[in-house]
This record gives C-alpha cells, sequence and structure tokens, in this order.
C-alpha cells in the first residue's frame, strides 16, 4: 500500500469528522491530508516530507480561510414581520382603554388598532402613549 493511500483515508477520516461537526474545525486538515496525498502520489515524496506539506497547508488553511468561514456562518438577526414587528413599538391611545367595558383603541404606526390594556385592572386614557407587548388576533395588549 502507497503512502498515498494512507493520506486519502486520512483525508477520507477528516472529512467524514467535519460533516459531524460544525465549526469548520476538521476541514483544514482535510485539505491538508488531501495535498499530502497528492504530492505523495504525483510527486512521489517521502513521508517526512508529505507530513510537513500536510502541517503546511492544514495551518495554512487555519490561519487564512477559517475566520473567513466562520464570519460568513453568523447570520443575520431575524427579520420580523407581521405582527411580531409590532411588539415593543410605541402607540398613542386614540379611545379609552377599560378592559372592562371592551373599549379601546391605539394608533400604531399610522394605523389604528383595537386595544386592551396588558394589565386588566388598569384605565388608560386618550392621549398617553404606551407600549404594545403582544397582539391577540386583531387586538393590541398594550401597558403605559
Amino acid at each position: 500500500m502507497g503512502l498515498w493511500v494512507l493520506w486519502v483515508v486520512i483525508a477520507g477520516a477528516f472529512a467524514v469528522g467535519e460533516m459531524h461537526t460544525n465549526g469548520f474545525y476538521l476541514a483544514p486538515f482535510a485539505l491538508g491530508a488531501a495535498f499530502a496525498a497528492v504530492l505523495s502520489g504525483v510527486a512521489g515524496i517521502g513521508g517526512v516530507l508529505s507530513a510537513v506539506a500536510f502541517l503546511a497547508v492544514s495551518l495554512s488553511v487555519v490561519l487564512l480561510l477559517r475566520p473567513v468561514a466562520m464570519r460568513h456562518r453568523r447570520l443575520p438577526p431575524a427579520m420580523r414581520t407581521g405582527t411580531a414587528a409590532l411588539i415593543g413599538q410605541p402607540a398613542l391611545v386614540i379611545e379609552r382603554i377599560a378592559n372592562h367595558e371592551g373599549l379601546g383603541t391605539v394608533k400604531i404606526g399610522g394605523e389604528v388598532w383595537t386595544a386592551r390594556s396588558f394589565d386588566d385592572d388598569r384605565e388608560i386614557e386618550p392621549g398617553e402613549q404606551v407600549e404594545v407587548v403582544e397582539i391577540r388576533g386583531a387586538t393590541a395588549l398594550v401597558l403605559p
């Protein structure tokens, strides 16, 4: 069995291991082993030189490509849309909010919404600024 076959097996083992991790840890070593296999098979270099090539390529890939790969793995924060985007938004009370009477409307970003107080016993007067805490159906639950 040639030395290049051993390097191919090592490269395959690192590649399979990389598939089971989530951090681009073993891929540089798989690339280094593949490079050593090519050098060993094509150029016919010995074990010491192929090991040096393995270490040099692996270290180069770790230092050069891993930071780039890790930057690309970061996802931007999830963009909230629909009613989820309204949570935390300020609102202006248009009609008095009284849960026990079933009254209340607010203006959220130019739209008028039916509103209820998040605190059942609290009444909120028109003109007050409130914050949207939750959306239930077509009703905004708010707190002053």
